[in-house]
């Protein structure tokens, strides 16, 4: 399962798609699953809202290393990549996930330095939400990935179902965005690697989906979201 993947991993998808949710409660899976340095890294410096920098304090305490993407200071956001995004990508040591930001303009970021990712040593998921506007197709979905493909100039290795209503998720939300996936995974031969939902309703899936299951806590949404 998580351990099984490459050393590196990237988390792409489109506003709404639960993104960062999926990629935090990754990360702290990976952190139980293997010893050594796991580092998490927020490359979103497009959209402000729901970025998993704002729970940097909590990853640390979890024994996980957060690099924000942004230089900080007390009173301002600036769309700047910190150097320290590299040191991970090269130290075979640590098993690295990175949070890209939720359009092309965000992974226009990871194709900066898209040399220093290795063919065969990364995995590039696509998270994907059945229940937003502009993913609710394949075709949706598949010009969604070229056009991240195009701009990170890195290839997608796994697809995610997320599809969700937050709290209102319902197991049929998860088996629309299961015969979704399914549809993208046939035409792409992107093979699905998880199908991600909240914990209450694991119990509730059939037991012969494509994919892993990934249980969801709601890290980014506090109670009264």
């Amino acid at each position: 399962m998580i351990k099984d993947d490459k050393r590196v991993r990237l988390f792409i998808g489109h506003y709404g798609s639960g993104k960062s949710e999926v990629s935090i409660n990754y990360v702290t899976k990976l952190r139980e699953a293997v010893d050594g340095e796991v580092a998490f890294a927020d490359l979103d410096i497009v959209n402000v809202y729901f970025r998993t920098r704002e729970k940097k304090d909590e990853l640390r305490s979890m024994g996980i290393n957060p690099i924000d993407s942004s230089i900080e200071t007390n009173t301002l956001d600036l769309p700047a990549v910190s150097a320290q995004i590299m040191t991970p990508l090269h130290n075979k040591d640590t098993n690295y996930v990175l949070d890209v930001g939720g359009d092309n303009v965000g992974t226009r970021v990871v194709g900066r330095f898209a040399e220093h990712f290795v063919e065969g040593e990364y995995d590039m998921f696509c998270v994907v939400n059945a229940n937003r506007e502009q993913t609710q197709t394949a075709e949706d979905v598949i010009r969604f990935i070229k056009s991240m493909e195009d701009s990170s100039k890195l290839k997608v290795t796994g697809l995610i179902n997320n599809t969700h209503f937050i709290r209102q998720t319902t197991i049929e939300d998860v088996l629309k965005g299961q015969k979704l996936v399914k549809e993208v995974s046939e035409l792409t031969n992107i093979p699905i690697k998880y199908v991600s939902c909240l914990k209450e309703l694991v119990d509730l899936l059939p037991s012969d989906l494509e994919g892993d299951i990934l249980p969801i806590d709601l890290y980014m949404r506090e109670i009264w979201m």
